[in-house]
């Protein structure tokens, strides 16, 4: 059999003899390619017997190589129990700013995760505010397309709110940030093929604002056959064959920040944290008191090159992974790629509860060494699709996952404000009704709801495209601030000014049709069946 090594070399011949791909993209895929073996020769000889089980997070790369009986939920550092206590107690003691005990670098599972309640606030001090925001740039992962909600261009220009875009509302947290501590913190955009176009039009609005905007534009690589495992195009990119082609994931976005060469510029202006999330998550705005718990050394004594904020897991979150613990360091657990045994562990939420909000938090300089020295290489996930009647393999990676490549690297337990992923329509209604309100491009729980966490809400397949969505609310969006669970299902229209409260379940039978009245009030109701009501 041949190498791994060798059939990747024989691939990037291959393409560089085409002339598929150019001479800076061909040898990462080749590099991808070359994972993907290596994993599936693993994964044969695992499934034989001929390999065994490693500890240490050298076997995140592989994850046939995990002992999964060995991978634990990280814990909270004892200190931060304490300091949690004594800021509900109003007691401040000046132990706090000492941190924990142990060490994330090695001192015991306990020091792995971080709780952000437990960490001093960053002080109201305007000059030590301009100064850690001079030190930071925010990037946001930007090469999804709607598809999920039957729209075919770049999430992050939908409209959310107002007349205001994801990709809006980005620039106005950055701008009032520049605007409100004199800071100059740049917004880097990671855009694919399939956003790139879309997304430089909707910035030249900000042309002449308080904001620097850099694009970079990620790989695109060529689908493979499945059959073969030879690219399926076989001339370079063009929008015509576009379906042959895929943006590899976002955790192409530490190669591609130092490919492009921006990551170097952002160093030599000084920049020491990269600030990496999903554009789409309106809750990822920069945070002071992480910022400063990271610049200031407070998470460990040596300082952290790597924090992912982690929140409790809900039954809605079946993407993005766990946060766990592995050979006493921290890995991104994808249930994907668990074995079956493990994943119902991974997907409860009592064993495994931390959930990536793809949050990140890099030391810009770690980045730039280890991607220099090749050592940035998350596992890869495989995605299997048809594509013009032939069974397509496309290689991916996910930006969390590199946490298992730094050697000082943190959990930080977070609030549910902080993830608000627009991933579906369900999620769109929330996020565009009354249950937030938007304060310089950031959505915050408002202030007439009695709880902070968002309300559950689960709309049928009739609501799942745009279109429909629009027409089922043509009328406007209920109120849902008093709202604590919502189900639709069926073929269900909203009339004007109708209100929510409570537990509100709303089911049309097949072939029938329910329409809410205008000013309907629904408190703790179930309404299903052929139902019109016509008052209240």
């Amino acid at each position: 059999m041949r190498s791994a090594a060798v059939a990747s070399a024989e691939l990037l011949e291959y393409v560089q003899r085409l002339g598929v791909m150019d001479d800076e993209a061909a040898p990462e895929f080749a590099a991808l390619f070359e994972q993907f073996l290596v994993r599936r020769h693993v994964h044969a000889q695992f499934k034989a017997g001929r390999t065994t089980v490693v500890d240490g997070v050298g076997a995140a790369s592989s994850p046939e190589l995990i002992d999964w009986s060995k991978v634990r939920a990280p814990v909270a550092a004892q200190a931060d129990d304490a300091a949690v206590a004594r800021a509900r107690s109003g007691s401040h003691g000046a132990d706090v700013t000492d941190g924990p005990a142990d060490s994330a670098a090695g001192g015991g599972p306990g020091a792995m995760l971080r709780r952000r309640a437990s960490l001093l606030r960053c002080p109201a001090d305007g000059a030590l505010r301009q100064d850690l925001l001079r030190k930071v740039a925010v990037v946001k992962l930007n090469g999804g397309l709607g598809s999920r909600m039957g729209c075919w261009g770049p999430k992050s220009t939908l409209e959310v709110r107002e007349g205001l875009t994801f990709l809006d509302l980005a620039a106005r947290q950055v701008e009032w940030l520049n605007a409100t501590y004199n800071a100059d913190v740049p917004l880097v955009l990671m855009n694919s093929f399939q956003t790139h176009d879309d997304t430089v039009r909707v910035l030249g609005r900000y042309a002449t604002h308080d904001i620097t905007v850099h694009c970079v534009l990620q790989s695109c690589f060529p689908r493979l056959d499945e059959a073969t495992m030879l690219p399926i195009p076989t001339a370079p990119f063009c929008p015509a064959d576009r379906a042959l082609w895929y943006p590899p994931g976002h955790g192409d976005v530490w190669r591609t920040l130092s490919r492009s060469g921006v990551l170097a510029e952002l160093l030599s202006e000084g920049r020491e944290w990269l600030f990496v999330s999903n554009v789409d998550n309106l809750g990822a705005t920069v945070d002071l008191r992480i910022l400063h718990a990271l610049a200031a050394g407070e998470l460990d004594r040596e300082g952290i090159d790597f924090a992912m904020e982690v929140t409790p897991k809900t039954k809605q979150d079946r993407q993005g992974g766990v946060l766990v613990e592995y050979g006493g360091r921290p890995m991104l657990a994808e249930t994907a790629q668990a074995p079956e045994h493990m994943r119902a562990s991974l997907e409860s939420l009592r064993t495994f509860r931390m959930h990536n909000t793809n949050n990140l938090w890099a030391s810009a300089r770690r980045v730039q060494e280890l991607v220099e020295a090749g050592e940035l290489q998350p596992p890869v996930m495989v995605d299997r699709r048809e594509v013009e009647g032939i069974r397509a393999v496309q290689l991916e990676t996910t930006a969390g996952a590199a946490i298992a490549s730094f050697r000082r690297a943190v959990g930080i337990e977070v609030g549910r404000s902080r993830f608000l992923p627009v991933k579906s329509t369900s999620d769109l209604l929330a996020i565009q009704s009354n249950l937030f309100d938007v304060r310089h491009g950031a959505l915050l729980v408002s202030g007439a709801r009695q709880v902070a966490s968002p309300p559950v809400v689960r709309l049928g397949p009739e609501f799942t495209r745009l279109r429909d969505y629009a027409v089922r609310f043509a009328a406007g969006l209920p109120d849902m601030v008093e709202l604590d669970h919502l189900t639709v299902s069926g073929d269900v229209l909203f009339g004007r000014d109708v209100k929510l409260r409570g537990t509100v379940i709303i089911v049309a039978n097949e072939g029938s049709r329910i329409d809410i009245p205008d000013g309907a009030v629904l408190e703790n109701k179930v309404v299903t069946g052929n139902l019109r009501i016509l008052d209240n």
